[in-house]
């Protein structure tokens, strides 16, 4: 762990997610999963992402307030514990504006422009008007995120690593210009790469809630059934042989499957011995059986939500 006067404790990690909507398997899988995981061996900070989300649905925020709560919810039910990390909202720590306030000072805006992401979400918005700062300078505020609470590393996927460089570098330049008892103010955060199992969703696509093809960490059983029912798969026909690569129930075998259970669908798929209503029904079986206990934690804390809201005001403090 890099020495630091304010720093005792084992290595820190920091990460956030958007409230965009209930989490879906893809965010389970690529994010959460892995941070349930760290809390056992880091310091961990996880927090709800809410001012990021109007750097892209600035225009329309009616259900902000209850996606920030729901994305929460999903937090806890899929295994973070609030007696080992710390859960919190971001505009409930105004600190992070004041960060990036300070930060907007110093980052020359090139920095900003390189960013991959820039480019790439405006084309992938081709409808939304994109041009504000706040949208230019995200990457910065979260770089105030993260500096903010002097992680040692950043739990990304190798989309995201340019983003924690840009946040190294703009540690670097702050140190230059400001010293604390003659020691650099900020960590240069190092990235801890996580390994993001594939989820495709039930078209085929990505998962992603803007392509209606997500299952919810909160969908209870009988939507998670109906949507795997449905669910393309990568046979067309009986006699075909497949691919549970390239299959969305395939897919999800692969990830929540027994390793017995994964190799028998495999052998079936790849030599057309089982029919996909069969290797549907053990999937449906499979998912199922894994979200049932987040589902049950999140059915406990709906029904307090007065705990909801002190374990978020406790992981602010």
């Amino acid at each position: 762990m890099t020495d630091h006067p304010s720093r005792n404790f084992r290595p820190r990690v920091l990460s956030g997610m958007r409230p965009t909507g209930k989490l879906h398997l893809g965010n389970y899988v690529g994010a959460l999963q892995n941070w349930v995981k760290l809390q056992d061996t880091y310091d961990g900070f996880f927090f709800v992402a809410d001012w990021h989300a109007l750097t892209t649905d600035y225009d329309d925020t009616a259900r902000l307030a209850d996606n920030t709560l729901e994305v929460a919810l999903d937090f806890l039910a899929g295994g973070l514990d609030p007696e080992r990390c710390a859960i919190f909202v971001q505009s409930h720590v105004k600190q992070h504006a004041e960060l990036h306030l300070l930060l907007s000072m110093i980052t020359p805006l090139g920095w900003l422009e390189r960013v991959p992401t820039y480019k790439e979400q405006q084309q992938q918005m081709p409808n939304k008007d994109l041009h504000m700062y706040g949208f230019l300078g995200y990457p910065l505020l979260q770089s105030a995120d993260i500096l903010l609470y002097r992680p040692d590393y950043v739990p990304v996927g190798v989309d995201q690593a340019a983003h924690v460089e840009l946040t190294r570098e703009v540690a670097r330049r702050f140190n230059q210009f400001y010293k604390l008892k003659d020691q650099p103010v900020f960590l240069e955060p190092q990235v801890l790469l996580t390994s993001s199992p594939k989820l495709l969703g039930t078209d085929k696509r990505k998962m992603s809630k803007s392509y209606g093809n997500s299952i919810l960490l909160s969908d209870e059983a009988a939507a998670v059934e109906e949507k795997i029912r449905n669910s393309v798969t990568d046979r067309p026909k009986l006699s075909d042989q497949g691919s549970p690569d390239r299959c969305p129930v395939g897919n999800l075998h692969q990830i929540f499957s027994e390793p017995e259970r994964l190799a028998y669908i495999t052998r079936g798929c790849e030599q057309a011995t089982i029919t996909c209503v069969e290797c549907k029904s053990l999937a449906i079986e499979s998912v199922n059986a894994h979200l049932e206990p987040m589902r049950e934690r999140r059915r406990e804390l709906s029904r307090n939500p007065g705990r909801l809201m002190e374990i978020i005001r406790a992981g602010a403090e």
